[in-house]
């Protein structure tokens, strides 16, 4: 990488002023002493300090002052504090600067992208950082950076990932997006307390014998100063001592280079799969693009409701799944709705949009190539042919990711997002098989403060909805709605068969759900597929759990964070009172102590 620093200081100091040559009246006078606040370096021309000295003793742009600590301060636009000068080196004319804040990097981007145009001195772009910040919970992730001056310990802290790396490799579970920073012309960890800038102009390097100033149109060059050795020596010193500093961080910065270089071959395959590949937000395709993506719809992988999806290719390593849309996948309402709504994601049970193509009349999604294909397709396959890949263990882990998931939705982001179709053909399974859900065309977002949202019209797929998404005498539409269908996609994994069955031998076990409450209610096991020892207790832990999420009334069900503490706990939960008859209308649901009947206020659609 190159180094920005011999232009960038021009670039910060002259950025803030629309004409950063603006000339002083008056001629030069060379009876300006050097001067400094009480702890700080050496001050002279072309920094001076206003009230203190002449305009005749400095430049415009170059107004420095004392802090209420004795420390040399500079002055910034758009920063809440000035930046201190820790050392000036006026023979190589570089400065170098700290932030107290640790918000260097934020102040060089936040100048770059508001007043780039207007600058005189602009840096070279070429080869630049950028960086997303995500603001995380605890615990503490001691090896990524942080930005220290927006966290706020020990609610969160806030860190910067370079916009190259591929996020699924990164601790980022319930973190959230919370900004970028972009671009920085040097590493942001290498920036994040201080850097050093060059400046150009006034140019006083031709002056070798003695100090330069500004006579009205021009710099011109003045003798050495006689009767005062003492600060000439001082200076001489200061020369000396900046020479060491810059040889020293010569030394670092091509020790930095040199290991940048062992690398060179990883860091070019990162940047071609970005090329394709924007690992931090979709990307839009056009339909030309969809098509060498997908090898002009080469591979097909399945058949959808409102569209056929292809297997497609963005790099030799990298595999995406595309979903054509045809014309019955509404007026475009889903289409904008699915593509604002992934935009807003990034965990790890949820699947990654990676673009989106709206090319005329034709559209598609682009999502991240999931080789395990639906749950659907292992828990529909018959009491005899369940896949044996898919122990009691793993689906006891798949249930837990997708609560988890469901989780972030309703808590993680910014919006709440209701899913309004949980069912087992949305939830997709990677090579590990970790669950990711999917298909947000009928999601909703609505405020965190908020609790219900009205409908004009039930959505969702039967079997799976919700009773008060049909009838509001059930009680108002909310995040509970989802904690429903998360119930029903339960009980289908642990019967490894559809709810309602109507190929069942007798009517007790048409719906599913009814028998499995009667079984446990009489104290009986299930006893459905079961293998190994240990399988029994799995089975009826997730069937107790998917009965608490199935109750009629959406107060007698348990937000879907105590759902994920039943099931992340070593004990079986209690049985619920029987999920299919009415609640009294003055007792709110509880489960050991717990009480979780709420008052759900509604929000217009």
């Amino acid at each position: 990488m190159h180094s920005h620093v011999p232009s960038l200081f021009l670039f910060f100091f002259f950025l803030c002023f629309a004409h950063g040559t603006a000339h002083l009246d008056g001629p030069p006078r060379h009876g300006c002493p050097p001067t400094s606040c009480p702890s700080g370096p050496r001050v002279r021309f072309p920094f001076w300090f206003p009230g203190r000295q002449g305009p005749e003793c400095g430049y415009k742009g170059f107004e420095l002052i004392c802090d209420d600590r004795g420390r040399t301060a500079l002055s910034v636009p758009n920063t809440s504090q000035p930046l201190l000068v820790e050392s000036i080196d006026y023979k190589s004319q570089s400065v170098v600067l700290h932030d107290p804040t640790g918000c260097l990097p934020l102040v060089i981007a936040n100048l770059t992208q508001s007043r780039f145009s207007a600058s005189k001195f602009p840096y070279s772009n070429q080869d630049p950082y950028n960086y997303v910040l995500f603001k995380c919970p605890p615990p503490d992730r001691d090896y990524m950076t942080e930005v220290a001056c927006r966290s706020k310990p020990p609610s969160y802290k806030v860190y910067a990932v370079e916009s190259s790396d591929y996020v699924g490799n990164l601790p980022l579970v319930y973190c959230e997006r919370s900004g970028s920073v972009d671009p920085l012309p040097n590493p942001i960890d290498d920036m994040i307390d201080q850097a050093q800038f060059e400046w150009t102009t006034p140019d006083c390097k031709k002056c070798t014998e003695g100090l330069c100033g500004w006579n009205g149109s021009k710099i011109e060059c003045f003798p050495p100063r006689h009767g005062q050795p003492a600060i000439l020596k001082l200076e001489i010193t200061g020369g000396i001592v900046g020479s060491l500093l810059l040889l020293v961080g010569l030394i670092g910065l091509g020790y930095v280079l040199n290991e940048r270089r062992r690398d060179k071959a990883f860091q070019l395959k990162i940047e071609s799969f970005l090329h394709d590949y924007e690992a931090l937000k979709p990307t839009r395709y056009s339909y030309n693009d969809i098509k060498r993506i997908t090898n002009d719809f080469e591979e097909k992988l399945g058949q959808g409701a409102y569209g056929t999806v292809y297997k497609g290719k963005l790099s030799n390593e990298i595999f995406v799944a595309v979903k054509m849309l045809d014309n019955s996948f509404g007026n475009g309402e889903e289409f904008i709705n699915e593509v604002s709504t992934m935009g807003r994601i990034h965990h790890v049970n949820v699947v990654r949009m990676v673009g989106f193509c709206a090319d005329g009349f034709r559209r598609a999604l682009v999502y991240e190539f999931l080789p395990n294909e639906s749950l659907e397709k292992f828990i529909f396959q018959g009491e005899d042919t369940l896949d044996p890949t898919l122990s009691w263990e793993r689906l006891h882990d798949i249930a837990l990711g997708v609560a988890k998931g469901i989780e972030y939705l309703h808590q993680g982001c910014d919006h709440k997002i209701l899913h309004f179709d949980i069912k087992p053909h949305n939830i997709l399974l990677d090579d590990n098989f970790n669950p990711k859900i999917a298909d947000f065309g009928l999601a909703k977002l609505c405020s965190k403060e908020q609790s219900a949202v009205s409908m004009t019209a039930a959505r969702g797929t039967m079997g799976y909805i919700a009773p008060e998404v049909f009838s509001r005498n059930f009680g108002s539409v909310s995040s509970k709605s989802d904690v429903y269908s998360f119930g029903m996609l339960l009980l289908e994994m642990v019967g490894g068969r559809k709810n309602v069955d109507v190929n069942a031998k007798n009517m007790s076990q048409m719906y599913f759900p009814q028998w499995v409450y009667n079984h446990l209610n009489k104290g009986e096991e299930l006893e459905i597929r079961i293998r190994e020892d240990g399988d029994c207790k799995i089975a009826r832990k997730l069937a107790i759990v998917g009965l608490w999420c199935i109750h009629w009334y959406p107060a007698d069900r348990p937000p879907v964070k105590v759902v994920v503490q039943m099931l992340e706990g070593e004990e079986c939960p209690v049985m619920p009172k029987n999920p299919f008859v009415s609640s009294n209308s003055g007792e709110a649901a509880t489960m050991q102590g717990r009480l979780w009947n709420t008052n759900l206020e509604v929000i217009e659609e």
